[in-house]
């Protein structure tokens, strides 16, 4: 499948409700499939998803509903468990919600009998986005408008607390050493926290706001990328606690920025809503336009594809994706 810069989605998958957050498990589940989680009004639906740059066999995409969890609020954000297990016997589904009663829910399902779920309350306001311990899966970062960053074991009680100087907006967790925690906050300032001393160890600043979403890229861990006010931008945290890297995308404003799991050049931007639609681009660090630009209709959310080029966004009824050459 060729691609040209701007294009329709490559392929769409029906939704029972209007999607505010789609992920990707970023984690090796033991299956062939990957595993996806959507978040509507009142639930969360956890699928499988095969594609044709996968299996041949495959017409597009194959997809399947595991099982829907009621949730009884808006879903806001959604992060996977590494525990999760289709290999296991039971096989195991974990992941974690945030929803606009600013409580955090974790989810442990067997698809079968045992479904649990755990409430973490102590959010003071609107949580932006949270994020599992990548090694164990024991602990799990949230980040608020109420200006904390917060780290809570699987029973709920509260491990770590730093306070912010600005909501917090993203929290990514370092891949390889357990104790590093980034978080971006809305002030433009990105700063990454030893757990053990409980302390910041590093900062970086974008010079602009409002910073709406950073990433951490797990290809190149010294890669941080960013949007803020209508621009992305990249550091090489190794050089500078500056950008190296900053183009204006997006006319209105920015919304997301996530790093393809696959190429360390590779990322994607989303802008807000707008009237009808919402924009999605991908772009890669050794062009100077983006690679790919698609709309998807009031789309929220944004994620990749463990193991392809591949990244979806949510939208009403429907998860749109778009496949991207490397």
């Amino acid at each position: 499948m060729k691609q040209d810069s701007t294009r329709n989605t490559a392929y769409t998958v029906g939704c029972e409700d209007y999607v505010h957050v789609v992920e990707f498990n970023p984690f090796d589940s033991g299956d062939a499939c990957s595993l996806i989680a959507y978040g509507g009004n009142n639930y969360v639906v956890v699928g499988t998803c095969r594609f044709q740059e996968e299996d041949a066999e495959v017409e597009c995409v194959q997809y399947k509903t595991l099982r829907t969890f009621q949730h009884g609020i808006r879903v806001d954000a959604i992060a996977w468990s590494p525990e999760t297990r289709l290999d296991a016997l039971p096989p195991q589904i974990r992941f974690c919600t945030a929803a606009s009663d600013r409580k955090l829910r974790l989810f442990t399902s067997d698809l079968q009998d045992k479904n649990e779920f755990k409430t973490f309350d102590g959010h003071t306001d609107y949580i932006n986005d949270l994020v599992f311990a990548p090694k164990d899966g024991q602990e799990v970062a949230s980040v608020s408008d109420d200006h904390t960053c917060r780290v809570w074991d699987l029973e709920g009680n509260e491990k770590a607390h730093f306070v912010l100087r600005s909501p917090g907006m993203s929290v990514c967790w370092h891949p390889e050493e357990a104790f590093k925690l980034m978080v971006a906050e809305k002030n433009g300032t990105i700063r990454f926290y030893d757990l053990i001393t409980q302390q910041a160890i590093l900062s970086l600043e974008c010079e602009q706001t409002p910073l709406m979403s950073a990433d951490w890229c797990l290809k190149n861990t010294l890669k941080i990328g960013a949007v803020a006010g209508s621009e992305w931008l990249i550091w090489d945290i190794a050089c500078s606690s500056y950008p190296q890297d900053k183009r204006p995308v997006h006319v209105d404003r920015a919304r997301l920025f996530r790093w393809s799991r696959v190429n360390e050049n590779l990322f994607a931007t989303t802008g807000y809503p707008g009237k009808t639609t919402t924009q999605l681009l991908v772009h890669h660090l050794g062009h100077p336009q983006p690679i790919l630009s698609g709309t998807a209709a009031v789309g929220s959310g944004l994620t990749w594809h463990r193991t392809l080029p591949l990244c979806a966004v949510g939208g009403d009824h429907k998860i749109f994706f778009w496949v991207t050459e490397m």
